[in-house]
């Protein structure tokens, strides 16, 4: 089952990467991000399962990597949403 994971995990890096470079999605974007993260905790588990630690580590810093670009994602949109962005006075 830990393989398994392991297989599907780079499978899902392999296919963030394929549909970035087909500019199907953006480098930039949530969903490129949320697969970067998933299959970086896969693999992650994977390798720690395996006692292959530097490999878990790597994995472990691309997912931390992913989360921060998330957030700063979400606060950009939440700032876009926000009146004194859109042109519109709030008093």
């Amino acid at each position: 089952m830990i393989a398994l994971l392991g297989w599907a995990g780079a499978g899902v890096l392999l296919a963030a990467y394929a549909l970035v470079s087909a500019k199907r999605i953006t480098g930039d974007g949530l969903v490129f991000q949320g697969l970067n993260m998933a299959g970086g905790a896969a693999l992650a588990l994977n390798s720690a399962v395996n006692g292959a630690w530097p490999s878990a580590v790597l994995n472990i810093i691309w997912v931390a990597i992913g989360a921060v670009a998330v957030f700063r994602l979400a606060r950009r949109r939440a700032r876009q949403t926000r009146p004194e962005y859109q042109g519109v006075l709030t008093r």
